[in-house]
């Protein structure tokens, strides 16, 4: 007789998943996080992040606690090297731009030819156009990100930090397609098939979601 748990797939919470912000400096990654993390902006003119820095975070998917370790990282081409180091082991990457600035939606092929050379084959991807509160200022349609997005086969969203619009959105989303693709890796017990109706209930493993 098998067991409720025979052929289920299952999801260790207590894996990390490295996620890192990129993306030219002054695009918004350090607002992006702050907004996310603390659910404030951060106003007026701050110091670029220097090098990296980092903040863990659960997000709550489907009754799943989603470990994010968050990785902030400097925009600038001095620190490009230090950045490179970093892509290796990484298993998310949001590459933000500012719509308000047509170079940095420029370089975005350039940064992601080089996620390609240094990242994982199967990191998961989120292209950001961020601050599209500043609507009279804006120099980058959603329609040129959306299609550059699809020409490179990644996610894609806009956002504002300011505002908070898509934040939590655009996180949840990273930490729903990383746990998806956990999921299907597990390996199932031989002829046992999986119950697409299955709730994480029925796993074991379902716990309290963070608030």
């Amino acid at each position: 007789m098998m067991n409720a748990n025979d052929g289920m797939i299952r999801h260790d919470e207590n894996a990390i998943h490295k996620t890192i912000l990129v993306g030219d400096s002054g695009v918004g990654k350090t607002s992006f996080l702050v907004q996310f993390d603390q659910k404030k902006f951060q106003s007026g003119s701050f110091a670029a992040t220097v090098g990296i820095g980092f903040t863990n975070k659960i997000v709550c998917i489907d009754g799943y606690n989603v470990k994010l370790q968050i990785w902030d990282t400097a925009g600038q081409e001095r620190f490009r090297s230090i950045t490179h180091a970093y892509y290796r082991d990484a298993h998310a990457l949001f590459l933000l731009y500012d719509v308000t600035n047509r170079l940095s939606f420029d370089n975005i092929s350039a940064w992601l030819a080089e996620i390609n050379e240094y990242a994982q084959d199967d990191v998961v991807i989120m292209l950001i156009g961020n601050k599209v509160d500043m609507t009279s200022e804006r120099a980058v349609r959603k329609e040129d990100g959306e299609a550059i997005a699809q020409q490179f086969g990644v996610d894609f969203m806009e956002t504002s930090a300011k505002t908070a619009i898509n934040v939590d959105l655009a996180f949840e989303t990273i930490a729903r397609n990383l746990l998806n693709k956990k999921t299907r890796r597990q390996p199932r017990e031989d002829n046992v098939q999986i119950s697409p109706t299955t709730t994480s209930d029925n796993l074991g493993l379902k716990v309290p979601c963070c608030s």
